[in-house]
């Protein structure tokens, strides 16, 4: 399923899996959510549910543009720099392009949607 993701005034397209998870994360949209930096890698949010996580691997080794959920917290975690692997995160989805709008400093405001 095509998403889109709108950071402070721009749009990236992203794709969801065709899993589970990823179809309850799109069952959820759209969202209006403060995206908070974490460690410089990523960007995290409170989701407003749960997600279903059985079937799913122990973990993942993210990259760059990755849409995950953080099984342990329930958050939101897109990834705008590399990271090695992590148990507990669950891939959503993935940006595609450019992740350069999640480089800002400081919360920022985001709308995730589905594409038209």
């Amino acid at each position: 399923m095509k998403i889109r993701l709108v950071v402070e005034g721009q749009t990236l397209a992203a794709t969801l899996n065709d899993t589970p998870a990823g179809r309850a994360f799109a069952d959820m949209l759209p969202l209006e959510l403060s995206l908070q930096d974490y460690h410089a890698i990523e960007k995290i949010a409170d989701l407003p549910g749960t997600l279903p996580t059985d079937g799913e691997p122990e973990g993942v080794d993210p990259e760059v543009g990755d849409i995950t959920l953080y099984a342990p917290w329930g958050n939101l975690a897109i990834f705008y720099r590399d990271f090695g692997y992590a148990p507990g995160l669950v891939r959503l989805g993935r940006i595609e392009g450019s992740t350069a709008a999640l480089d800002a400093k400081g919360p920022l405001a985001a709308r995730i949607e589905i594409a038209e």
